[in-house]
C-alpha cells in the first residue's frame, strides 16, 4: 500500500471512528483494507480505480466461500460493499478523488429469510424464570432476560444502558445512540420495570467496583458486554431445558413474533424495535408452522 493510500485510508478512519457506531467502524475499515489490498494485487492505483473495478471486485466476492464450501449470504456481501462505498463516498467528499466509481454500483438482491429460532411463550417463561432471585447475580440476569424479552433491545444497545437511561416508575427505557445511531424511548413491560427495581435496589450495590456509568455489571463490576450476555443466554437456556440454540437476538424474534401473534400493529412493531424500514420488521409476519399445522388439522379432508 502506498503513503498516499494510507494516508488516506487513515483520514477515512478518522471519519469513521465520528461517523459509526464502534463495531461498524472497525468492520468497513477492515473490508477497505481488504479491498485496497485487492486493487494493489490486480495493479490498480487508488487515484486510478473505476466502476469497472468495483464490479469486479464484487464479483470477486461472490465467489468466495466459507470453510464449509457454502457461499456468504447476501447481507454479508451488501455489508462489505457498503463499507467500499462509504470509503469512496468518503474520498469523493472531500475532493481526493474527482469521481465516485462506487456511485453506481448496485446491492446484491436480499433474500428474505425468516428468523431461523423463535421461542414459544413458555420456553421465554422458562428462561426468565430460570435465574436464582436469592443472588446478586441472579436477580442481574433475571431483571437482563426481562429487559430484552420486554423491549426487544439489541445486545449491544443493553450493554450501553445506563441507570439514568431507565424510569421504572414511567415505565420507560431510552435507548441513545441504537443502530444507525437513532435514539428511540420503548415501553418496559411490568415485569421488567419489577425486575430491573429489584436489580437496582438489591444486586447492583454489591456489583459495583470502579466501574459506575452502566446499568448491567458483571460480577466483578465490569461493563456486562455482548460476549458476556451471549453466554449468559445460553446458561440459562439449557439450565431452563430449552433444547434450541438461544442467543440475545432471539429474544428480538421472540418479542416481535409473539405481539404478532397478539395482533400488534406492525408500526408499533417497528417503533419498537427500531427499524428504519418496515420492510425489515416484515419479515416477521409469516405464518408459524404451528399455526399452519393446527388449520391443515382442521380443515383438511384427511388432517384429522
Amino acid at each position: 500500500m502506498s503513503a498516499k493510500t494510507g494516508h488516506l485510508l487513515k483520514l477515512y478512519e478518522d471519519d469513521a471512528t465520528v461517523r459509526y457506531e464502534k463495531k461498524t467502524g472497525h468492520e468497513y475499515l477492515r473490508e477497505v483494507g481488504s479491498f485496497l489490498t485487492w486493487l494493489e494485487g490486480r495493479g490498480v492505483e487508488l487515484a486510478s480505480a473505476r466502476a469497472d473495478d468495483v464490479l469486479a471486485y464484487q464479483s470477486h466476492l461472490y465467489a468466495q466461500r466459507k470453510p464449509n464450501g457454502k457461499p456468504y449470504s447476501s447481507g454479508n456481501q451488501k455489508n462489505r460493499i457498503k463499507a467500499i462505498k462509504s470509503f469512496f463516498r468518503f474520498l469523493y467528499r472531500r475532493g481526493y478523488l474527482l469521481q465516485n466509481p462506487a456511485a453506481s454500483v448496485e446491492y446484491p438482491r436480499m433474500e428474505r429469510r425468516l428468523p431461523r429460532v423463535i421461542l414459544t411463550r413458555e420456553e421465554a417463561r422458562r428462561i426468565l424464570e430460570a435465574p436464582d432471585m436469592k443472588t446478586p447475580a441472579g436477580l442481574r440476569d433475571r431483571a437482563i432476560f426481562e429487559t430484552f424479552y420486554g423491549t426487544g433491545i439489541r445486545s449491544a444497545e443493553l450493554s450501553n444502558l445506563t441507570p439514568d437511561d431507565v424510569d421504572t416508575e414511567e415505565g420507560v427505557l431510552r435507548v441513545i445512540r441504537g443502530k444507525g445511531r437513532r435514539d428511540r424511548n420503548v415501553p418496559l413491560t411490568r415485569a421488567a420495570a419489577a425486575a430491573i427495581d429489584a436489580y437496582l435496589t438489591k444486586a447492583r450495590p454489591k456489583l459495583v467496583r470502579r466501574e459506575k456509568r452502566f446499568l448491567f455489571l458483571q460480577n466483578r463490576g465490569a461493563k456486562m458486554d455482548s460476549g458476556t450476555l451471549s453466554r449468559l443466554v445460553q446458561q440459562w437456556a439449557r439450565k431452563a431445558r430449552v433444547k434450541k440454540h438461544v442467543t440475545c437476538h432471539t429474544f428480538r424474534h421472540s418479542v416481535a413474533t409473539h405481539l404478532l401473534k397478539g395482533r400488534a400493529d406492525i408500526r408499533h412493531i417497528q417503533a419498537l424495535l427500531g427499524h428504519a424500514s418496515l420492510a425489515t420488521t416484515e419479515r416477521y409476519t409469516h405464518v408459524e408452522i404451528q399455526d399452519l399445522k393446527e388449520v391443515v388439522r382442521r380443515a383438511h379432508p384427511r388432517g384429522r
